[in-house]
């Protein structure tokens, strides 16, 4: 077995000598020692001769001078030790000592301290019959908390907030000795700052708040939430502003092209339809796909070109007016039969042009000159009455519930009638309008829109259009610097189309109830829309439509709507 003893002490054992009268007695002996052999030495069967009592004293004395010895050498190894370890310590930088010092302790402790110091006693903590196996073992691997190494003095003492010198603590002092004030204080000033602003503490700040079983229910459903995977992001109902998300789509009378100006663009009410009319004296129906758009059926209208077309509230007829007639064509789509309209008695026009069919389908309304405008009959095409407002008629259209009438004059003056009785119930001035344009009104009977000659569109609500003498608009929308002349709401009342036919490229849409308009659209590098003479949207949002002097009815897709 190999020996432990240091090399130091197995060089200090070689270095002793033995004393003279030891060595002496060792030769006797060995000369005198019978040998098994009987080769040499005294007789074999001699009794052994008797030690002398100095030597055995002499011999007691030898352990204790090597167990000395012994003790000598392990200090010498502690002190080199020490020594080495002390020569690599110069070297480190003062951080790293202070480091090893706090976590090792002293230099001058030896290792075997450092052992016994890291090897702590288990805390025995109370086991618990309801704990799992997996908590009692961290229980068993757990530490006791060390006291802290260090303690600094100054973290003991309060220190003062200066007040006076910033502009928020300064609203905060309650009295003007308050210059300074501990980190203690200034926390609890805050905090009631912060409860009086809230109207007291928050339940999210409550420290000790129960659980209740609604909560319990949410943290169920938050687990069945985590448990299952797939898209749980769904797209907002309600449409987003800045961006509007569309796209181009083939023209819609791409099959029978013109180069004659589109008077009329508008989609069916009820069936998946587009009409297309025009200075070329023809009124064409065509499939909306997006793609191809395929023509259904034209109807050719001699010497009559054709001012404004509109389908009837059912979807069942078409009426058509020209620039320089005052005959009122009615084509019946179902029965395919072109009805012309030569003379309503009363009603003494000598061009008809400009109308409006009312939303439930039960009037026409009949743009005159001289300020007259007339409620026909969309039955019977009959007069019902006329009503005048002062100044020429520069646009008109009926509420979403069909029992106004909105009329936009051309001194800048909005009249509101009622269609039973025929009585203005009011008249206010659009604000900042010289003389009226176009005029609007949304589907779910909240907005009036207003198009003035200088470009501005001033949006209001309607119930300030009927109560007040001087409403005030919700928005003034003026992002175009010519005479507004077409106004569109889509039927959501998500989006109000503007456009200025005396401009290229003049139409915005406006989010709506931001008030603020789609930065991408129109596309100006592009410069394919041209002068905008009508616009319209389809039954669901989902398309819409532009007509140009160029003979174009340009369509778009939007996305955001689902449905035609």
């Amino acid at each position: 077995m190999r020996s432990e003893v240091p090399r130091e002490r197995l060089r200090f054992f070689s270095n002793l000598k033995m004393p003279p009268e030891r060595r002496r007695r060792v030769r006797q002996d060995r000369k005198t020692q019978a040998r098994p052999d009987g080769r040499a030495g005294a007789r074999w069967g001699r009794p052994p001769r008797k030690a002398n009592p100095s030597c055995q004293r002499k011999s007691l004395a030898w352990p204790r001078a090597a167990a000395a010895a012994i003790s000598v050498a392990s200090e010498e190894e502690k002190r080199l030790r020490l020594r080495n370890r002390l020569a690599l310590e110069e070297d480190k930088p003062a951080v790293e000592r202070c480091l090893e010092e706090l976590v090792f302790g002293d230099l001058e402790d030896d290792e075997d301290a450092l052992l016994r110091r890291l090897r702590c006693p288990r805390v025995e903590v109370q086991e618990d019959s309801d704990d799992s196996e997996v908590e009692k073992e961290a229980k068993d691997n757990f530490l006791p908390q060390k006291k802290p190494v260090w303690l600094d003095e100054e973290d003991e003492d309060e220190e003062m907030v200066d007040m006076m010198n910033n502009r928020f603590r300064k609203d905060m002092m309650k009295n003007a000795n308050e210059n300074q004030l501990s980190k203690d204080e200034l926390q609890k000033r805050l905090k009631e700052e912060f409860q009086h602003a809230m109207g007291g503490v928050p339940a999210w700040a409550e420290a000790n708040k129960w659980k209740t079983p609604s909560d319990d229910e949410s943290e169920e459903d938050e687990d069945d939430l985590l448990q299952r995977t797939g898209n749980f992001i769904s797209t907002s109902t309600s449409l987003p502003k800045g961006i509007l998300k569309m796209k181009n789509c083939q023209h819609a009378n791409a099959e029978r092209p013109t180069t004659a100006r589109i008077s009329s663009v508008q989609f069916h009410p009820r069936a998946q339809v587009v009409m297309v009319a025009g200075l070329d004296n023809a009124v064409s129906l065509f499939q909306v796909d997006g793609k191809t758009n395929p023509k259904i059926q034209s109807i050719y209208l001699e010497k009559f070109p054709i001012f404004k077309a509109c389908f009837s509230a059912n979807g069942e007829e078409v009426l058509a007016t020209s620039t320089h007639s005052k005959v009122l064509y009615v084509y019946d789509m179902l029965a395919g039969k072109l009805i012309p309209v030569h003379q309503v008695r009363g009603l003494k026009e000598k061009i008809v042009r400009s109308f409006e069919v009312s939303p439930d389908g039960s009037f026409l309304l009949i743009n005159g000159v001289a300020g007259y405008f007339h409620l026909l009959s969309m039955k019977t095409k009959e007069l019902i009455g006329s009503m005048k407002i002062n100044g020429r008629i520069a646009a008109s259209t009926f509420s979403s519930d069909s029992k106004k009438v909105y009329a936009s004059s051309g001194d800048g003056e909005v009249y509101v009638w009622d269609v039973n009785s025929r009585k203005c119930l009011n008249r206010f001035v659009d604000e900042g309008s010289l003389y009226g344009l176009s005029i609007a009104t949304s589907r779910n009977g909240q907005y009036v829109a207003c198009g003035s000659n200088c470009g501005v569109v001033n949006i209001y609500n309607q119930d300030s259009c009927l109560q007040e003498t001087n409403p005030k608009p919700l928005k003034a929308i003026m992002n175009l610097v010519t005479g507004v002349t077409s106004l569109t709401f889509n039927p959501t009342t998500e989006i109000l189309a503007i456009a200025s036919e005396s401009m290229k490229e003049a139409v915005r849409l406006v989010h709506l109830p931001s008030f603020t308009v789609f930065s991408n659209f129109p596309v100006v590098k592009k410069k394919n829309i041209s002068l905008i003479h009508t616009m319209d949207f389809s039954p669901r949002s989902g398309y819409f439509a532009l007509g140009n002097e160029k003979g174009k009815a340009l369509m778009y897709r939007l996305h955001h709507y689902s449905d035609f």
